[in-house]
Parts: structure tokens; sequence; C-alpha cells
């Protein structure tokens, strides 16, 4: 796993056993990133996979050798 994968299911992780509020407040973050993180770590998998379908990417894929 890469660092930015190990981040994430920590956070994941940590959505599914504090409440938003807390976890906007521990981490720093504004509460509604907190409550989307919350969202995607419940189990609304169907959301989290159109959210990042529609995400720009930061570094374009290179397609064919």
């Amino acid at each position: 796993m890469q660092p930015r994968q190990d981040r994430s299911t920590a956070l994941f992780t940590l959505a599914t056993e504090v409440p938003a509020a807390i976890l906007a407040r521990m981490l720093g973050v504004h509460i509604k990133v907190a409550v989307q993180w919350q969202q995607a770590s419940g189990g609304d998998w169907a959301a989290y996979a159109a959210d990042v379908a529609n995400r720009n990417p930061q570094q374009p894929r290179s397609e064919g050798p």
C-alpha cells in the first residue's frame, strides 16, 4: 500500500468509530468533510464511487505503451 492509501484507510476506519463533530475537531477539518468521510465509510459505496468517478484526475493517465 502507498502512504496515501494507508492514510485514507485510517481516516475511514476512524470515521466509523467517532461522531463527525468530534472527528472534525480532532483532525482540524471542516464538519462537512468529516460527514462525507462518515458517509463513505458507512457503506454508502454507490455515492462514494460516483463522487470518485466525478473527480478531476490529478495526473493524466497515459494510455497504451
